[in-house]
């Protein structure tokens, strides 16, 4: 099989820990994967050192996850590669349902304007982890240790305790907090025996990375019960490099190893594309879906992230994105107590935050293979009649599940976020994640999450009205024990002796999506959440949410 990507090869290094007692640090992760790597710059970003234990010597085989949604390449920008994903990867917002011989509706994600971030970009995972390693690398804070597989692990006091195979034999470490995250055959979870309970559906599905040259747009496009494959269903996504994932429905009754046999695939694959285009076979796996999840994220110091946390099926894009936001919402809370900022007991939300995410994301992904896998003939009539009611009925297509694509969890519920009182009128509930916006200042555009870059911030909206008054309370809070930069966005343009944090809202679309008034304030927590938000700039209000935001007050959050 040709290859458009060469594995780069990571050096196995003997580290001083080898050599001598125990050695402790603070934190260790286990796993550099794609969710693995993106929690150890995140930490970094945040002044945490880390040792990351793998136990290959490489970034992953194989594209794998492929689409990486709006919300983790707002996330992944902040890590620092988000100009290597907008140049490498297919940006696409659009998709067409197929339903046997005709297509029955088209969809667009991102039908507005005004955003940085397409709705998805699809790219091969393993060039976002190399990029990751040569940010870990430079940051000069995560020791990355290939070929250290992970044979032991218990708690030990208030850590955790290891043991670690190499080339050059066993040695132990011990760390104050432990992150796992190391896959859907997680050793950690293993060698803790933690159950892992769920579902597995009874069907399989082959996934071909084909190289070829081909004018199809780049759309996500799903068939229902086409003519090239009756009876099953299949899916086409453009990536990087010439080269097209296709999903094939296979029964439940297939043989894995005869159907990766490029004398099963490429007759498969033919029928599908036609007889005039070209292609090679560059990657060929059969999966089963399974939707599993661990009773808690965490146990005592040891965290579960990504996929050994929980598992989906793929249809939907929800395991790597669901696990970029686990590390998203972990890191800067291990890094608030890590630095003495918060007690223990902020950690505690993870699993207040994270579970029901991941719930969302279980009943999502289950519900599309109920869909796409009708389990009964009953089943199976019900979805069709769904699918012609589609063609003609916009109602019907919301009815359609050929996998409910990933969005970022809805934090409304926690006990981190202050909810505004039932009079006051916002667009943006607490707890959701904060939506981007083109700003201005000096002429040149540039974009509100560019400007939340991992600490607690505020953001004022302020008009002619407000300013006065507005400048009075900003005072009180600066002069406050509390430390929180304040970005301040006009609704007019600015002069040339205006402050630098401060940004005009040029196309109005921050005041639309943030339903921001004349004196509205808002606190972003570190993953770019809102944490709060009022009509009016109080003091003492944003003092107080911030400190229930770092569990300062709140000890009803352990678990």
């Amino acid at each position: 099989m040709p290859k458009t990507y060469e594995n780069p090869r990571y050096p196995y290094r003997r580290s001083s820990d080898q050599d001598g007692a125990r050695a402790h640090h603070r934190v260790i992760i286990v796993g550099a994967g794609l969710v693995g790597l993106a929690a150890a710059v995140d930490l970094a970003v945040h002044g945490i050192a880390t040792v990351v234990l793998d136990d290959d010597d490489t970034v992953s085989f194989g594209s794998r996850a492929i689409c990486f949604a709006k919300r983790s390449l707002e996330i992944l920008d902040r890590l620092g590669i988000g100009a290597e994903l907008l140049e490498k990867g297919v940006t696409w917002n659009r998709g067409k349902v197929f339903f046997r011989d005709r297509m029955i509706y088209d969809f667009d994600l991102l039908p507005e304007g005004g955003h940085r971030w397409p709705a998805f970009i699809n790219l091969q995972q393993y060039y976002a982890e190399e990029w990751l390693v040569e940010k870990a690398e430079a940051s000069g804070l995560v020791d990355l240790r290939w070929k250290n597989r992970v044979i032991g692990v218990s708690e030990d006091g208030d850590g955790a305790a290891l043991e670690v195979e190499t080339p050059d034999g066993p040695y132990q470490l011990s760390c104050d907090y432990l992150l796992a995250a190391d896959g859907a055959r997680s050793s950690v979870r293993k060698l803790l025996g933690l159950s892992f309970d769920g579902q597995v559906f009874h069907d399989r599905f082959l996934i071909a990375d084909v190289v070829m040259k081909a004018d199809f747009p780049s759309e996500r496009w799903f068939w229902f019960d086409p003519p090239f494959h009756p009876g099953q269903s299949a899916l086409l996504h453009r990536q990087p490099d010439n080269v097209w994932r296709i999903d094939l429905q296979l029964g439940w009754d297939a043989d894995p190893e005869e159907e990766k046999r490029p004398e099963k695939v490429v007759p498969r694959l033919r029928a599908m594309l036609g007889e005039g285009i070209d292609f090679d076979l560059e990657w060929l796996s059969v999966y089963t879906f399974q939707c599993r999840r661990l009773e808690k994220f965490r146990h005592g110091p040891v965290f579960f992230i990504g996929d050994s946390a929980h598992q989906v099926s793929p249809f939907g894009a929800r395991g790597g994105n669901g696990g970029l936001q686990d590390s998203d919402n972990l890191c800067w809370k291990l890094a608030a107590v890590l630095n003495g900022q918060a007690p223990d007991r902020l950690l505690d939300s993870y699993d207040l935050e994270r579970v029901p995410a991941a719930d969302e994301n279980i009943l999502n992904s289950t519900r599309s293979t109920d869909f796409i896998t009708p389990k009964n003939d009953i089943s199976r009539v019900f979805r069709d009649a769904t699918l012609e009611l589609a063609e003609n009925h916009p109602f019907a297509r919301s009815l359609v599940n050929s996998g409910r694509l990933s969005q970022p969890a809805m934090l409304s519920s926690s006990p981190l976020v202050t909810a505004a009182k039932p009079d006051t009128s916002v667009a943006l509930s607490a707890g959701s994640p904060c939506p981007d916006a083109p700003l201005s200042r000096g002429g040149e555009k540039v974009w509100l999450l560019q400007l939340l870059t991992g600490d607690f911030a505020g953001i004022s909206y302020q008009t002619s009205a407000t300013r006065p008054s507005h400048g009075d309370e900003l005072a009180k809070l600066w002069s406050s024990s509390v430390a929180l930069p304040v970005l301040t966005v006009t609704d007019k343009e600015l002069g040339p002796d205006t402050q630098a944090d401060t940004f005009w809202d040029a196309e109005g679309v921050f005041a639309k999506r943030f339903g921001a008034r004349a004196g509205s304030f808002y606190l972003i927590r570190p993953d770019q959440h809102l944490a709060a938000h009022w009509p009016a700039l109080s003091a003492e209000a944003v003092a107080a949410a911030l400190k229930k935001s770092l569990a300062l007050e709140d000890p009803c959050l352990n678990t």
